[in-house]
């Protein structure tokens, strides 16, 4: 590939899987290469995506069937407002990182909702921006809470063996459901931080 379009890849998994660790590496990698990026994450600091996160994090108490619209107003939102939205980045030739995406809403959603509902809410969003790739760090869900427990005082929302299991199960559904329609790399997450991001490395490098 050798147009000046920017990328834009969405690093995805459960909790504990390391996704935000991986994103900063990626970034650093990327801009030592003289590939500029926007390294970015969702919910957005921006007043929907605040609200979201006080509706994650049980400040707000909503039925769950709101969840999946306030999430398509946030991604909307971060997708097109003016001071940096990641379509004009993308258009602009920069390398858009984002830590959860459209699989994010897939999985944790579909938990409590249809997938089917989940996927329509969101497929405005998927039609103006869909990632480059999807890289999704694949950590047994036993892992994943031991990390958890390691490097945080506290657990949130999703944080239980059963949620964890869940979500990566509804994972793994989405990417079926999704299969023709989005470009998805399934990355060993239980080896060690630097053998994982070696591994997206060369993903990612080989859409350049």
């Amino acid at each position: 590939m050798n147009d000046t379009k920017g990328r834009f890849f969405a690093l995805e998994g459960i909790d504990g899987s390391g996704k935000s660790t991986q994103l900063r590496l990626l970034a650093q990698r990327l801009e030592q290469a003289g590939r500029p990026c926007l390294t970015t994450c969702e919910p957005t600091g921006r007043p929907m995506g605040k609200l979201l996160r006080q509706v994650l994090t049980g400040q707000v108490r909503c039925d769950s069937r709101v969840v999946a619209p306030l999430f398509v107003a946030d991604r909307l939102d971060h997708l097109l407002n003016e001071e940096n939205g990641l379509c004009k980045a993308v258009e602009e030739g920069l390398t858009v990182l984002t830590d959860r995406y459209y699989f994010s809403s897939y999985a944790y959603q579909s938990v409590d909702l249809p997938l089917e509902w989940v996927i329509e809410a969101n497929r405005p969003c998927a039609e103006l921006l869909r990632p480059t790739a999807t890289l999704f760090i694949d950590v047994e869900p036993e892992l994943a809470l031991e990390r958890i427990a390691q490097n945080r005082e506290g657990t949130e929302l999703f944080e239980t063996m059963e949620r964890l299991t869940r979500t990566r199960e509804q994972y793994y559904r989405s990417f079926e459901a999704l299969k023709g329609e989005e470009r998805v790399i399934l990355l060993p997450g239980n080896q060690s931080v630097e053998a994982i991001a070696q591994a997206i490395w060369e993903q990612v490098d080989a859409f350049f």
